[in-house]
């Protein structure tokens, strides 16, 4: 198993992890191409792959909030036919490792869906059992319909990492700004 992190996609790797993240996340709830394109172009993003052999298993879309203090997880999925292996933990512990040494990050920092569905409520385990803890602040976007969350996981040393889900929403829309940007 290799983790491989790239600040712009390659016609190797990304290929492949594309299909991983088309497969997890319908295109209403994706970005495109074009945008994902435009967000590597202007060095806000990081593509995180997790191999096995030589076949991406487990791929993340991370960036860096505007103050260079946390990491932003955009997205991160699992390879359907591998899911439930626990990839998905190995991927984000590699993420926070890496995070925390190269970038020097303070946090890493996730929204995920407010709604108390199963799926949702999934997903927010899946995030608290790897360390991220749940804001209670429920953020409404202009945008999309769904109600969301702000999860963060401190770095290690760095305890005082803002908790407040507002605060963690500014740094989040900001990104999300950034990402659809035409400049």
């Amino acid at each position: 198993m290799e983790f491989i992190t790239l600040d712009q996609l390659d016609d190797r790797l990304w290929p492949e992890a594309r299909s991983i993240y088309r497969q997890a996340f319908p295109e209403h709830g994706r970005k495109s191409d074009a945008i994902i394109g435009g967000m590597f172009a202007r060095r806000m993003s990081f593509l995180h792959v997790l191999t096995i052999g030589s076949q991406a298993a487990a791929m993340a879309i991370t960036g860096r909030t505007r103050d260079d203090k946390a990491l932003l997880i955009d997205y991160l999925a699992v390879r359907e036919d591998l899911r439930g292996n626990g990839l998905g933990g190995k991927l984000l512990g590699a993420i926070r490792n890496w995070a925390a040494e190269q970038l020097k990050a303070k946090a890493i920092i996730v929204e995920v869906e407010a709604d108390r569905t199963v799926p949702n409520l999934r997903r927010i385990r899946f995030w608290e059992q790897n360390g991220f803890i749940l804001t209670d602040y429920v953020h409404h976007y202009i945008w999309v319909p769904e109600p969301y969350h702000a999860m963060v996981l401190p770095l290690a040393g760095h305890d005082d990492f803002p908790g407040d889900g507002q605060e963690l929403f500014r740094l989040i829309t900001s990104f999300h700004r950034r990402a659809y940007s035409k400049k």
